[in-house]
């Protein structure tokens, strides 16, 4: 037993090497699928992250829970779209690169616990309109707004980082073409 354990080290070595060693056509490619994707939710990150900075901003304002209300349903929208482009990145991900595959996994829990602190909000707001103007609720709308921040530099950082990398191969395409 102990002998496998001490050919495992050097094989796994030699593996990951020779992996990195392929011609980088043997390599996944990025999924356009995922690309146009993950560019559709980094659009309804932008709007999702704008809103929420609304109603941040709402809290050092007079507004009632109405008004609270309203901007609500318009994140909670922006929250149930976000799923919807998560489902279809999550049914594609085995299609993906492997940045691509990160992408998803990354995005995934941080958009779950968005979804989770805004219901809590909506739930408080629902429970407690006469008090949308103390602390607690003030916490819940802010703790939202950063959360949607994160969100959309998650992915914001994850697309760029697609573009840049298609723009480094066609540019080593078009040196190779002129090779």
């Amino acid at each position: 037993m102990k002998n496998y354990r001490i050919l495992a080290g050097p094989a796994m070595f030699l593996l990951a090497a020779g992996s990195l060693m392929l011609p980088t056509a043997l390599r996944a490619a990025d999924s356009p699928e995922i690309t146009k994707l993950l560019t559709d939710a980094k659009a309804e990150a932008v709007e999702l992250k704008a809103d929420s900075d609304d109603m941040e901003s709402f809290t050092r304002s007079t507004m009632t829970w109405r008004g609270y209300g309203s901007q609500l349903e318009m994140i909670k929208g922006h929250v149930n779209n976000a799923g919807k482009l998560l489902a279809k990145l999550k049914d594609a991900e085995a299609t993906g690169s492997a940045w691509q595959q990160t992408a998803i996994k990354r995005i995934q829990p941080l958009l779950q616990e968005l979804a989770d602190n805004t219901t809590a909000t909506i739930n408080h707001l629902n429970d407690n309109q006469s008090k949308v103007h103390m602390p607690a609720f003030t916490d819940y709308v802010k703790a939202n707004a950063e959360l949607a921040t994160d969100l959309e530099a998650l992915i914001r950082d994850f697309v760029n980082y697609g573009s840049a990398k298609e723009k480094f191969k066609s540019l080593g395409s078009k040196l190779e073409a002129h090779s």
